[in-house]
């Protein structure tokens, strides 16, 4: 390239003798000019050519990130059909558990008109009475037999060591003769639905007999399991 030069300045390079001194170091100093201009233009264009974003690194980048979208995605979906399944699951077998519980109050009356009636009176063969106490009887085994139909079962404690997820201790009955903390008396039958306590079993557990075994002890009476109480 070329450079303007103003009145009496030195003659252009090609007028520049190699043999004069002056002339050829003004020829060496031009040539290392043009050098250095040359090999700024060559860095800039390397820097230019290093910012510009590589197309194939772009493309490997936006392949990871939907790649990593559509994990996460599909967890979720998974998540969901299996937080649906549960929801459905559970709404099948305790969509009944209000009026189940409600049922048991009438299964409870039953009980109680069937025990107020003399054993004697049916023993002595009045056959008025024993044909009602029959039809009581048979009436609570179908709702018992409906309700177990639907998932609700009846819990038999009598027997076994205090459970406080399904028993709940109303009274303690002095007895050397059994483990501490069996169940000696049922006052009120429990029941459970799938793996929920409906109700809890209202009884009375032993107390002054041998301990059990650390592996098999039976925990100490107390409060029902809440489930009892609340929702299905």
């Amino acid at each position: 390239m070329a450079e303007e030069k103003n009145p009496g300045e030195t003659p252009d390079l090609d007028q520049r003798d190699i043999n004069n001194p002056r002339d050829r170091e003004a020829l060496k100093r031009a040539a290392d000019d043009f050098l250095k201009s040359r090999k700024a233009e060559a860095q800039a264009e390397i820097a230019e050519d290093e910012g510009a974003e590589d197309p194939v690194a772009a493309l490997q980048s936006e392949n990871g990130e939907l790649k990593d979208q559509l994990l996460r995605l599909a967890a979720e979906m998974e998540n969901l059909r299996k937080r649906t399944a549960r929801d459905v699951h559970d709404a099948k077998t305790y969509s009944v558990a209000n009026f189940a519980r409600d049922m048991l109050a009438v299964s409870d009356n039953l009980r109680r008109a069937l025990d107020a009636i003399p054993a004697d009176a049916v023993e002595k063969g009045d056959a008025g009475l024993k044909a009602l106490a029959e039809g009581v009887e048979m009436t609570e085994r179908a709702m018992l037999s409906t309700l177990e139909r639907h998932g609700v079962k009846k819990i038999e404690p009598e027997g076994q060591k205090f459970d406080p997820h399904f028993h709940q201790a109303m009274f303690e009955i002095p007895n050397t003769e059994v483990p501490n903390n069996t169940v000696l008396q049922v006052v009120q039958a429990g029941f459970v639905i799938g793996d929920r306590v409906l109700r809890p079993a209202l009884v009375g557990v032993s107390r002054g007999g041998p301990k059990q075994p650390a592996a098999e002890a039976a925990a100490e009476p107390g409060p029902a399991n809440p489930q009892a109480e609340g929702d299905a």
